[in-house]
Parts: C-alpha cells; sequence; structure tokens
C-alpha cells in the first residue's frame, strides 16, 4: 500500500536532518496555510504534532498562521491543543447557511467557531504560553477596499490582481501586511519581495478580532473594524499577501515544519493562476513540508480535498459526510508520521521539494522586521 503522507525538504533542512535525524527540537518555526476547509486533510497531522511530537522535547516554537492556518494556530498554542483542534474541526465541518446567505451571516458563523474554538481559556493560552508563540497574519485595506460594499470590492480586488500581475510590491497599493503576536515573543520575517509590514502585540482584547479578521475573504465576508490596539482602518483575510507564505523566519536559527494539502505553495492569494511566481529559494531552505500523497487523496471520497466549492456543489448532508470522513481518514497521517518519526525511518523517506524556486535575493535586499 502507497505512504499516505509524503516529505520534502529543502536543501539545508535535508542537510540537517540527514546529519542529525528527525527530531522536534531542530523545528523552531511551524507554518499554517491559508485555503478554507481543506485543512481538514490536515486534520490527523494536527492531532499529533503539537499534542505528542513537539512535546516530546522542549524548545520554543513559532506557530505562524493566516485564515484558516490562524485557527489551527490558535489551537496549537491552548494549554490543550488536541481539545482545540477536535473542536475547530467539528463546529467547522458542521457549518450550515440559509439558502440566501449572506456576508453578515457567514462573518457570524466565522465568530461562533471562532468563540468556541478559543472556549473559556483559549485567549489567556495564546498571552502566557511560553513554548508555544502564535504570530497571525492579516492585511490593512487601503483604497477601495476599505469599503464594505460589494462592488467597491470587487473594483479593488480587479485592480490589485492586475498590479499584483506585474509585480508582487505593488499589493502596497491595496494591502499593508499586519502581524499580530504573542507576548515576549522573539520572531522576524525576510520577504524577498519587501513589503511593507506592521507589527503589533496580542492583548486579551484583540485575539478574536485578529482571528475574525485573518479569516475574513474579501466580498464573502465583513472586514474587520475597530481592532483594539491597531491603527483605524478595515482588514481582511490574511491570506491575501500571504496565501501560502513566501517568507523565511529569524532570528534564531532552526527548521521550519509546514504540513500542506499540496506540494506546490502559492506565495498569495492574487498568485493562484501565476505558474511562474515560483516561490523564492531563501524561502524554502529550511522547510520541511509534510503533503498527503497523490494516492491518499485518490482514496478520499470524490478523490480530492474539501474545498470551499463544497458548499455550492453539495447539500448539507452530503457535504458534512464527506467532509467528516476527510477528518476521519486523515488520522492515518498522524499515525504514519507518529511512526516513521519514532523509528526515524522518516529520514530515508524525505524527498527535495517537488517544486522550482526562484533565485534567493541578496541579503541587502531583504526586509527583517
Amino acid at each position: 500500500m502507497a505512504a499516505p503522507l509524503d516529505i520534502y525538504a529543502g536543501p539545508t533542512a535535508m542537510t540537517a536532518l540527514k546529519r542529525h535525524g528527525f527530531y522536534p527540537l531542530l523545528f523552531k518555526y511551524f507554518l499554517g496555510a491559508s485555503g478554507g476547509p481543506k485543512w481538514f486533510v490536515l486534520t490527523g497531522l494536527d492531532r499529533v504534532i503539537f499534542p505528542e511530537w513537539f512535546q516530546r522535547r522542549g524548545g520554543q516554537v513559532q506557530v505562524i498562521g493566516s485564515s484558516a492556518g490562524a485557527f489551527r494556530a490558535a489551537c496549537f498554542v491552548q494549554h490543550d491543543p488536541l481539545r482545540a483542534i477536535n473542536k475547530l474541526a467539528h463546529s467547522y465541518a458542521n457549518t450550515t447557511y440559509p439558502k440566501k446567505t449572506n456576508e453578515f451571516d457567514i462573518s457570524r458563523s466565522a465568530k461562533k467557531i471562532i468563540n468556541n474554538m478559543l472556549g473559556g481559556d483559549g485567549i489567556m493560552d495564546v498571552l502566557t504560553n511560553e513554548r508555544f508563540k502564535l504570530h497571525v497574519v492579516i492585511a490593512k485595506c487601503h483604497g477601495m477596499m476599505e469599503n464594505q460594499g460589494r462592488l467597491a470590492q470587487l473594483g479593488g480586488l480587479t485592480m490589485a490582481a492586475s498590479a499584483n500581475t506585474i509585480n508582487r510590491r505593488y499589493l502596497q497599493q491595496q494591502f499593508t501586511r499586519y502581524i499580530f503576536s504573542a507576548p515576549k515573543s522573539k520572531f522576524e520575517i525576510n520577504d524577498p519581495y519587501n513589503l511593507e509590514t506592521e507589527r503589533l502585540e496580542f492583548g486579551y482584547n484583540n485575539v478574536k478580532d485578529v482571528l475574525l479578521a485573518s479569516g475574513s475573504i474579501p466580498v464573502i465576508m465583513r472586514g474587520v473594524e475597530h481592532i483594539v490596539d491597531a491603527p483605524v482602518g478595515v482588514y481582511r483575510d490574511g491570506g491575501i499577501i500571504d496565501y501560502h507564505f513566501d517568507l523565511s523566519f529569524g532570528p534564531e536559527p532552526g527548521l521550519v515544519l509546514y504540513p500542506h494539502f499540496y506540494p506546490r505553495p502559492i506565495t498569495g492569494w492574487f498568485d493562484k493562476g501565476l505558474k511562474k511566481r515560483w516561490p523564492h529559494a531563501s524561502s524554502y531552505a529550511n522547510t520541511v513540508m509534510l503533503v498527503p500523497s497523490a494516492e491518499f487523496v485518490n482514496s478520499l471520497p470524490f478523490s480530492k480535498i474539501p474545498d470551499r466549492k463544497d458548499f455550492k456543489k453539495m447539500d448539507d448532508k452530503t457535504r458534512i459526510s464527506y467532509w467528516e470522513t476527510v477528518i476521519q481518514e486523515s488520522d492515518k497521517l498522524g499515525e504514519y508520521f507518529m511512526k516513521i518519526t519514532e523509528d526515524q525511518s522518516i529520514v530515508d523517506l524525505i524527498k527535495p521539494l517537488p517544486f522550482e524556486c526562484l533565485p534567493s535575493p541578496k541579503i541587502n535586499e531583504l526586509s527583517a522586521v
């Protein structure tokens, strides 16, 4: 039977793992990508990596996420990450909407999911966890994207997509990256595109709004306004800028663990159709990707992983049954990961990254914030 999981590593990560073995202490960073319900296929990995694997050896881990990846990241930093991820998976998978739904309905639903996932103690866990530090990416809007009206947003998105096609740096005309970090974090990013980035800190009164903003898809949901301790403005989905990430991290040297639903990351939301917009080599040199194998995906209902289109293509009963089946089947990934890391056979299974990379920019071109 084919393995359910493929393991890929950048060249620096490959060298380190071949030399030292595949151990938690080598990993200083963890990434959670945007992608809506696609993350259900990773639930089995989420159920073991923080609840079990990282618990075996100490060391601080910076947990970075955008959109749905931010929701997952907020689970991992809680005192009981397994309980949190199970609550998130259940509430997300069982979400239903009225036939004539609107952006208010979807935003209210997202708030309920966040409230359920955080429970009574989740906010304090975000603020006080000394081992696992949360970092959430959101996008502050400018120009037409500040407007809550549908037509204005569609116009802003069209302008942003066109500008991004010319040069990713032009996203700054419509958006600024904001990163909210847990207190007492030592965390830097290096962005090969030098996009303007602002850093702010989580406080008790802004955790929920930041998470909501990070998942607030333009047009589909309301932008989040009046985030406590943040500049006045409208904030939306962090995946607009950092969909699957093209960043490297510091200041601590260490590897990046990145469970991902696809074998190729897409830099930003507007880069989905840009086949030649590869990530930079500098961003993935230290990265290890855990990706469901093609054979595993083909074994799932409909031979695919979930996505937001399922809301329109399937009735609620069919969709929920399908999503819950994927969540259940994903446990095979977690079980396999624990087995091959326990006996260290994972080291012989690691393959080079399966995608091209752009040349690394010169050091003085990087933006450290």
